[in-house]
């Protein structure tokens, strides 16, 4: 599945924080964006939240951008 997503870096926690009108996820990271940190623990967050492993998950799009396009290769 892909995912288009809003990652707020910087945040108190790593947490979904809900969708926009378009549908695009917003997901609050804790990790700062530098040096590929943030995407980093997005990626992490999104293999536990869907459960599989970490080497599931790969930004497609927006690598230095808020904005990025996630797949998540999901069993089954």
């Amino acid at each position: 599945m892909e995912l288009n997503i809003k990652v707020i870096p910087r945040a108190a926690k790593t947490e979904m924080a809900g969708a926009m009108a378009d549908g695009t996820l917003k997901v609050r990271v804790k990790a700062v964006p530098e040096d590929g940190k943030a995407n980093d623990e997005l990626c992490h967050f999104l293999a536990r939240h869907y459960g599989v492993s970490r080497q599931d998950v790969e930004i497609v799009t927006g690598a230095t951008s808020q904005r990025k396009r996630v797949r998540v290769r999901t069993p089954g």
